[in-house]
């Protein structure tokens, strides 16, 4: 019985909608511990300093969350994308295209828009890689939570559109808000990520690994560890690992396997992801303190936040979509309507942590700057958030009266749509 129990609760965990009840109760806890008397140890548990400092790996749990736990749920992700490329509705390459497009010009109108308003604003133009990223986690917790009868491929079109933009965020701030990276580190993750695939295949030597009586996760979890360590030494954010090492996994089982090693990691990792790594994540990283509202719409820094996010993600997203739709071969999901892709524009106009690392970078020696920039990317997640609320749920209920089954497998996608 107490085993039942268990394997139900483990079950839950590995739905959507659970996983972004808790990561926005973690949210909504660290805004009120942040913002109560009780704020001063919040901040000293999250600024805690641990790791080996050798390593350069001395960081404090705050970073230990953003950088290190997070990007164990980028690996679920990355591997449900693997998944989608290979067997779902990401390999047909007119659909997957429109997500891609979708992402870059959801980066660029923000970014223009922002500089549009800070033109002569001196040295508030540096904030102009702010309103470029989207929330992926945010984005598709608040998703699960308030779209259970949209169709999947909405959810597979954000995945791909976070991702892609993330990426294009984390390039963003190496190139234009990273004074130095390190090469050798650099290239020393990307070798072992060459290993990491050639393991994947598991055949030739590789097929020594699936035979051995050790288990698997004795050789990959320490091969993982070491290419997330590398690639946070090499100045890159470490989250682009665990992305990496999804897209490598092998999706199709070979003879004598039970099942493939994608669907065996998402089997286990997503309740761990879901019932520890997203709640603890938000619960350390969404602790903003209420300050700079005063003189939010005073400050042109703020205020570009606000629009690009809000109107920037709507633009560039839902207009890039159509454009594209109109003068290329991509095509629109024909389960989809521009009515929900006008509410998934709405939903990446969340833009809490990378949005937030970009600000620290942008405006390090300005805390008042600083401060109203922060303020404006959690003013404008919850007006996007708000917006895509209203209209995600008008779509919903329009497909269940319709009859559209509910999303409740794990990860909410159809591997057969």
């Amino acid at each position: 019985m107490r085993r039942r129990t268990l394997s139900d609760a483990v079950d839950l965990l590995r739905q959507d909608a659970v996983s972004g009840f808790l990561l926005i109760a973690g949210a909504v806890a660290a805004l009120i511990w942040a913002n109560s008397p009780a704020a001063p140890v919040y901040e000293a548990i999250r600024s805690f300093g641990f790791g080996p400092e050798s390593l350069h790996l001395h960081l404090s749990v705050e970073a230990w969350a953003a950088d290190g736990l997070l990007a164990v749920f980028f690996f679920v992700v990355g591997n449900e994308l693997k998944q989608e490329f290979v067997h779902g509705e990401l390999r047909n390459p007119r659909r997957a295209v429109l997500p891609i497009v979708a992402a870059l010009s959801g980066m660029a109108v923000p970014a223009l828009i922002y500089a549009a308003i800070n033109w002569n604003q001196g040295d508030a133009l540096r904030g102009w890689g702010i309103p470029m990223a989207t929330d992926i986690a945010f984005a598709v917790a608040v998703l699960a939570v308030i779209g259970r009868y949209l169709p999947p491929a909405l959810r597979t079109f954000l995945l791909t559109l976070a991702i892609v933009d993330d990426l294009g965020a984390i390039v963003v701030i190496a190139v234009f808000y990273t004074e130095h990276v390190a090469l050798l580190p650099l290239v020393a993750a990307i070798a072992l990520l060459g290993v990491f695939g050639y393991l994947q295949r598991g055949r030739g030597a590789a097929a020594a690994l699936n035979r051995s009586p050790l288990p698997n996760w004795v050789v990959y979890l320490p091969l993982a560890c070491a290419i997330w360590g590398l690639m946070h030494a090499s100045g890159v954010h470490a989250t682009i690992a665990g992305v990496a090492m999804g897209l490598l996994m092998r999706t199709r089982a070979l003879p004598g396997e039970a099942i493939d090693p994608s669907h065996g990691a998402e089997r286990v990792i997503r309740p761990w992801t879901s019932g520890l790594v997203l709640p603890v994540f938000a619960l350390m990283s969404a602790g903003v303190v209420f300050t700079g509202f005063g003189t939010l719409l005073s400050d042109s820094a703020a205020v570009g936040v606000i629009a690009g996010l809000v109107v920037g993600k709507l633009v560039g997203i839902l207009g890039g979509s159509w454009l594209t739709t109109r003068i290329t071969a991509a095509e629109l999901n024909p389960s989809l309507s521009w009515f929900d892709i006008t509410g998934m524009s709405l939903l990446a106009g969340i833009g809490f942590t990378v949005s937030l690392l970009v600000t620290e970078l942008s405006f390090p020696n300005d805390p008042h700057m600083l401060e109203d920039a922060k303020a404006g990317v959690l003013v404008a997640s919850l007006i996007a958030t708000v917006l895509a609320t209203a209209v995600l749920t008008w779509r919903s209920a329009h497909y269940r009266r319709h009859g559209l089954r509910p999303v409740a497998a794990a990860g909410g996608a159809d591997p057969a749509a």
